[in-house]
């Protein structure tokens, strides 16, 4: 038989194992995170000002599809239409919403109209009634606003962020002074609650397994990514890509946008800038995890077994170095290290997630809702036979037929 003292010794170098990987991450981030531009140090803050005393105005289309957004699509394009050292051509899609969204759309419209204050923004609104067979609703209304565009330039973005009045012209100049294909600038998040701030910190230390930023501007790295908040893309890059048309079954067509930008080889670059871009994505942590319903079990393309070696992985992230600190001896030395490790990713990604290093004492329960989140996503997808969104079923065979991989 095993002695327990040999079962002791295998748990105490596992929970080492795993703590040697986490300050392997620290490492990594600590020296990659200020790598990461930020558009507002420095000569970026200026950007702006320039752009508007030369008065060469770039021209940018921003797209804004909505359905049932009526508690923030008012303040959105008011806030694009604030925007300063950026000529706008701003496309608004109502998409099939059963709320008020689409009348108030209407409303800034006339509104803006009737104003004249800027000459130099359009916005033009877009009421769709009816989901064509073969599409979901928001990569439809994505590519019917697209195909409207006038300009050289697409910022794809969602109905219920926020902008700075330099915002767009500063993240224009960046793009254009990298000669980027795409850009994404990572937003704030505006939180409400200390839960819905744990949830984000939990999930951002988790992520940095797979997710390197300042590798995405690599061309050799298969590092990417793409955010619905702010994707920034060139007109003859997205369509060269086919579109949208070509993410027309795709739940995650954000992130799968900067997959295709970066698989193509085309120029995409990754931006911080605090105060430009901000969204309230959830309404306390329990939102957290009915926003990312649909979203995680779509990250491992409908295929249980991977989603569910996933989880695997989740459990023993967070279970190991608690039963570690319950078990004692060199296994509770390492459980220490570990998160003395994740804590200090907590410290080095704040110029990234915006979040307070307070936000790790509420780490492990934090990740284990998390990965109660996986499970949920899964369980309903399969309990369901699809994914619901937006109130419409798409089914799993359906959805599996039209996903690629992301590895």
């Amino acid at each position: 038989m095993i002695s327990l003292q040999v079962v002791s010794g295998v748990f105490a170098g596992l929970t080492w194992l795993l703590a040697l990987g986490w300050v392997a991450q620290w490492v990594w981030w600590r020296y990659g995170v200020p790598r990461v531009p930020d558009l507002t140090d420095g000569a970026g803050a200026a950007l702006p000002e320039l752009v508007e005393e030369s008065r060469s105005l770039p021209n940018l289309t921003v797209i804004v599809p909505a359905c049932n957004e009526q508690a923030a699509i008012g303040a959105t394009l008011h806030s694009l239409l604030d925007s300063r050292g950026v000529a706008l051509q701003i496309i608004a899609v109502n998409d099939r919403s059963t709320d008020r969204t689409g009348q108030i759309m209407d409303d800034v419209a006339s509104d803006f109209a009737r104003s004249g204050s800027d000459t130099r923004h359009t916005l033009d609104i877009l009421h769709i009634a009816v989901l064509p067979p073969g599409w979901l609703g928001k990569p439809h209304a994505l590519a019917t606003a697209a195909a409207k565009a006038r300009t050289n330039w697409l910022l794809f973005t969602d109905g219920d962020v926020l902008f700075s009045p330099h915002a767009l012209a500063t993240a224009l100049r960046f793009a254009e002074s990298e000669e980027a294909d795409h850009l994404v600038l990572m937003p704030d998040w505006i939180t409400h609650s200390f839960g819905e701030r744990a949830m984000h910190g939990a999930i951002h230390a988790l992520s940095v397994w797979s997710m390197r930023p300042w590798r995405v501007a690599d061309p050799r790295a298969r590092d990417f990514l793409g955010v619905g908040a702010f994707n920034l893309i060139r007109r003859s890059t997205y369509e060269s890509l086919g579109g949208f048309t070509a993410l027309r079954m795709e739940v995650l067509e954000d992130l799968r946008l900067g997959w295709m930008v970066k698989r193509a080889r085309y120029r995409q670059r990754i931006a911080v800038g605090p105060g430009l871009v901000s969204v309230r994505w959830s309404d306390g942590a329990w939102g957290v995890v009915r926003n990312l319903e649909k979203n995680l079990f779509a990250l491992y393309r409908y295929n249980l077994p991977l989603a569910l070696a996933a989880c695997g992985g989740l459990v023993l992230q967070v279970a190991l170095p608690l039963v570690a600190l319950v078990v004692g001896g060199w296994a509770r030395a390492g459980a220490l290290v570990l998160y003395a490790a994740v804590f200090g990713i907590y410290v080095v990604s704040k110029r990234i997630t915006r979040l307070s290093p307070v936000c790790f004492l509420l780490y492990p329960p934090a990740a284990a809702l998390f990965l109660f989140a996986h499970l949920r996503s899964i369980g309903l997808a399969l309990l369901r036979g699809g994914i619901v969104w937006r109130g419409t079923l798409y089914r799993i065979s359906n959805l599996r037929e039209n996903s690629g991989s992301f590895w």
